[in-house]
């Protein structure tokens, strides 16, 4: 069950492969390609968002997959927090 005032970023929310259909909440553009569970944990603490994670969960739309998810601070709307985080990677990877 979720926490009162977290939200959960599941890697397919940022993930350039992955269609509208199968899960990315952001645009092409702003999204990397197979992010993880360690990267989005790592860029949302250097935003300050308090991340935890949980690496047992799979996505419910790709059930199959174990990719895990991270629970971070509810500061803003969902899609706001996912390009932030999803640029913070970019910033990480050097691209």
């Amino acid at each position: 069950m979720k926490e009162k005032g977290k939200l959960v970023i599941w890697p397919a929310y940022i993930d350039r492969n992955k269609s509208r259909s199968k899960g990315r909440i952001i645009s092409r553009k702003t999204s990397i390609k197979e992010p993880t569970v360690k990267e989005i944990n790592l860029a949302a603490e250097k935003l300050g968002l308090n991340p935890e994670i949980e690496a047992d969960k799979a996505y419910p739309k790709s059930w199959w997959e174990s990719s895990g998810r991270v629970l971070i601070d509810d500061t803003a709307p969902k899609t706001v927090l996912s390009r932030k985080i999803s640029s913070k990677i970019k910033e990480i990877r050097g691209q």
